[in-house]
């Protein structure tokens, strides 16, 4: 049997996984390896860290810690996320292990023995004052195409534009701050030209099976001409380039991030890890469409170098990008849903995010995520179709069976075939499950997802049409027949739903009282249904999902708005409003002769027929002074009074609606407008100079 190995791109250790890394990438290639796995195919499905590149010591620099610290930190965030999501993979490793680092070493020296390499000096930009060469991601400017400050060398996070060095106005080190100036340095470039010639035309045109949009991108770049590429790069973090007098440069971190894959599979199985990845193995692998030139062009490249019975990649099947609520995902500004925020928020309903995404995923064009589309499926698909199919069951399993699954006589057999529901295994795996595996097999998650759903829908069908809850009272025994099929169909759709809700399938499992093993799960995928024996029992009934209340949307939503205002925030330029002008100098007689004092409000009402006056009584001393203050537009009298104010004493009394004002209360006015007390920073004596 020919083996499969199954990767997930490796995710980016200098953050966590969102649900457009979920949509495009780890949720369809779980539900893929969980199916071919019970279909008793032989798989690896690899994953790891990928620990390397400019991002991650961006990171560890601005947070004064170093890139291991970094790393460290996601890795467990990333692995432990997907583990408690249910990801099923066989192994997550890292690409900072001492297997990788041999790994990826091995396989340079084996392509630079074979030739594979030119070795070219170029010029790059280089810092002059941290005396080392710049990364694209270490170079910062004004982007040209829509004139944002802060776009990198390589893309404008704020426009989407793929950018290079050259184009950025005012271009600067992120190291810095100096202008980088270039610097001749040599480095190892794969001759992708050649390779395109002798190799990837020909690889490409011939991938049968592969998704439009993932074989249009790659004919793109072949269009365009490939050009030579440099694999190593002048870098402090990465893994050595394993030549002599090549100090200070590390492998390119897509040189290295792909042959992850291998060492993760060398670590996993050390004595025949050689055997999944060469012969007629089957290397699959998912990625987003941001990765498509990675793996289907440069990987494949260095694998055909290689040589040595390497498998290239016989699959690739990309998917599209997740947008959420109407705007593009975004790390930088935190519009994202995070896995690991999800799960510590809503504990129990890691099943509720696996269906939403793999309903809504990008599988050919970019798709959004809504929390009002996701409380919608919730509610009326999870809960209201399969959720309310099981609890019918197995409650009238309960009621009018003792909870045990019912004999069918041929009579009553007779009966529904004649109500139009005959039972026949055969047909009902043709019809019914052999459409979900068609789909998973061809990638096509989303259609295998609905056509799991089929079952349930049919399930309510059968119920409602033959309604055993009405049927009981003249003939039990006709109830019961139809409770036994019933309670088969529903088995059926447990089954069915592992690939997809792995947790939601093992809880009805258990209601339904069945353990089934590895040959009977396989049996199902493979033309042979399985069924519950007559007489067998069923366990406890418990709901099994839960509706999704609007508290909860408003939650999410208000978070979302939270971090979208806290990152605009942090990016508004910094602008110190205006100081008004300054009054003309004063002699220090005449600021002597201001009697400013401490004072606590006792009273404080509105003045009739004045919008902006508001009358207080302030305590001063023993004495008790009378004040109007135009501040009845800023504050509602309850929040003066308890105040302590700055209370200038002797300025002359003055008449305004027939009270008499004594002195003036004096406040801070800020760039809008807004009024502030000026008051000690504790209480102190009414009455009490100020100085």
């Amino acid at each position: 049997m020919t083996r499969k190995t199954i990767t997930a791109a490796l995710p980016y250790a200098n953050g966590p996984v969102h649900i457009g890394h979920l949509a495009g990438v780890y949720v369809p290639a779980d539900i893929y390896a969980r199916t071919m796995r019970m279909m008793g195919e032989q798989i690896l499905f690899i994953c790891g860290s990928d620990e390397h590149g400019v991002p991650i010591t961006l990171r560890a620099r601005k947070e004064g810690i170093t890139p291991q610290d970094v790393v460290d930190r996601y890795h467990k965030i990333i692995g432990d996320s997907f583990r408690d999501l249910g990801v099923s993979f066989d192994t997550y490793s890292r690409t900072t292990s001492p297997v990788h680092r041999k790994t990826a070493q091995e396989f340079f020296s084996n392509l630079l023995e074979k030739g594979a390499f030119d070795v070219q000096v170029s010029e790059q930009y280089f810092d002059p004052e941290s005396q080392q060469f710049l990364a694209d991601r270490y170079i910062v400017g004004t982007c040209p195409r829509c004139q944002a400050e802060g776009a990198y060398g390589d893309q404008c996070e704020k426009c989407g534009s793929t950018l290079s060095p050259e184009e950025l106005l005012q271009p600067k080190s992120a190291l810095s701050g100096a202008a980088p100036i270039k610097k001749e340095t040599r480095n190892w470039y794969l001759p992708l030209d050649r390779l395109q010639t002798e190799f990837l035309n020909e690889y490409i045109s011939s991938r049968q099976g592969w998704k439009s949009n993932v074989l249009g991108q790659c004919k793109s770049w072949l269009n365009d001409g490939l050009k030579p590429r440099a694999m190593t790069r002048d870098l402090e973090w990465g893994i050595p380039v394993p030549v002599e007098g090549a100090d200070g440069k590390v492998l390119y971190v897509w040189f290295e991030a792909p042959i992850g894959y291998i060492s993760a599979t060398r670590e996993l199985r050390p004595e025949d890890w050689e055997s999944w990845w060469t012969g007629d193995s089957e290397v699959i692998h998912f990625i987003g469409k941001d990765n498509i030139v990675f793996h289907c062009i440069i990987f494949p490249a260095m694998l055909h170098v290689r040589g040595d019975g390497y498998a290239v990649p016989q699959q690739v099947p990309a998917n599209e990008f997740l947008n959420l609520e109407g705007q593009k995902i975004s790390t930088s500004r935190n519009w994202a849903v995070w896995l690991h925020e999800y799960l510590q928020e809503l504990p129990g309903r890691q099943d509720e995010l696996r269906y939403v995404l793999t309903a809504i995923a990008p599988e050919t064009k970019d798709s959004e995520f809504t929390w009002k589309d996701y409380q919608t499926r919730v509610n009326s698909e999870l809960v209201g179709i399969l959720g309310n199919f099981a609890n019918r069951v197995l409650v009238l399993l309960h009621k009018y069976a003792q909870g045990q699954i019912p004999t069918v006589s041929n009579a009553h057999q007779a009966w529904m075939d004649q109500a139009g529901y005959p039972w026949s295994p055969e047909s009902i795996w043709s019809e019914k499950v052999a459409p979900i595996a068609t789909a998973i097999r061809e990638y096509r998650f989303r259609d295998a997802q609905f056509a799991m759903m089929e079952l349930a829908r049919y399930g309510n069908k059968f119920l409602a049409d033959l309604e055993p809850w009405k049927k009981v009272k003249e003939d039990p025994e006709a109830a019961a027949a139809v409770l036994a099929r019933a309670s088969q169909i529903l088995y059926y759709t447990a089954l069915a739903m592992e690939p997809f809700m792995p947790f939601a399938s093992a809880r009805l499992l258990g209601q339904l009282g069945a353990d089934p093993d590895a040959g009977t799960k396989q049996n199902f995928w493979l033309k042979a249904l399985p069924h519950l024996p007559e007489g067998h029992s069923i366990g406890e009934v418990s709901l099994l999902f839960q509706r999704v209340e609007d508290e909860l949307v408003e939650a999410q939503m208000a978070k979302l708005q939270a971090s979208l205002a806290a990152s605009a925030a942090a990016s508004a330029p910094s602008v110190q409003p205006a100081t008004p002008a300054f009054k003309p100098m004063i002699q220090y007689d005449d600021f002597a002769k201001l009697d400013l004092r401490v004072a606590t409000v006792k009273t404080c009402q509105p003045v009739p027929k004045a919008d902006k006056l508001l009358h207080l009584e302030l305590q001063v001393g023993s004495e008790t002074r009378t004040v109007l203050s135009g501040i009845a537009q800023h504050f509602e009298p309850e929040q003066v009074v308890g105040r302590q104010v700055l209370y200038l004493a002797n300025l002359a009394p003055r008449v305004m609606r027939g009270i008499e004002s004594q002195g003036m209360i004096l406040m801070a006015e800020d760039a809008d407008g807004k009024l502030h007390f000026m008051q000690p920073e504790q209480a102190i004596n009414d009455g009490a100079s100020v100085a």
